[in-house]
């Protein structure tokens, strides 16, 4: 769900959709624990018998939350890949890294959730079309000589491994957020260097 959804008006029909935008918003103010089904409730102009109607319990209403988090996190690394102007690939590490510095919980809440070693039922099928979407981009960059052939899985693996890692790195506070933009270029380029083709001018000679 996209930030700019929160807050929106309840409009007739659309109450599921305005409980999930307000309760990503309480989680986004102070992470899970906040989100209380009767704040969500108030926030929505409604009963707190309300969202019971279409969440039988506060744990649906987080699966629900999760699943938005998830579409939107997705939806942000698709349109960085889109809009990139050199090598997509780096453009979507890129893009992991600033999430989960602009959405410490909600990555916090997609680290439990999807990055585990299970995932609801719901999620899973979110989850594997898009580790094949960036499985497809890594050959395609492949293709283009962009990237040196290599197991793609692999190379999946361990770009998602570097990224994870710094994003979890940044909302410990173990490195330094103000620093983020050449800290995450600066990593990021120099992973690049073991799998970009030795003719890449990002190559030192």
């Amino acid at each position: 769900m996209s930030s700019r959804e929160t807050g929106r008006p309840y409009h007739h029909g659309s109450l599921p959709e305005t409980l999930v935008a307000h309760a990503v918003e309480l989680l986004d103010e102070a992470g899970p624990e906040a989100v209380v089904v009767r704040e969500v409730a108030r926030r929505a102009g409604v009963s707190p018998a309300a969202p019971f109607r279409h969440f039988a319990d506060r744990a649906a209403l987080m699966t629900a939350v999760t699943e938005a988090v998830a579409v939107d996190f997705s939806g942000i690394q698709r349109a960085a890949v889109e809009s990139a102007d050199d090598l997509p690939f780096r453009a979507l590490g890129t893009a992991f890294v600033h999430y989960a510095l602009t959405y410490p919980h909600r990555f916090a809440l997609l680290r439990a959730a999807v990055f585990g070693a299970t995932r609801a039922p719901a999620l899973e099928a979110g989850h594997r079309a898009f580790t094949e979407a960036v499985t497809d981009l890594i050959v395609a960059g492949q293709r283009r000589g962009d990237l040196r052939a290599a197991d793609p899985r692999l190379v999946r693996v361990t770009a998602q491994a570097l990224v994870y890692g710094l994003s979890q790195m940044f909302v410990d506070g173990y490195l330094d957020p103000t620093d983020a933009d050449t800290l995450i270029t600066e990593t990021i380029a120099l992973f690049g260097l073991g799998v970009l083709p030795e003719t890449h001018p990002a190559r030192p000679t």
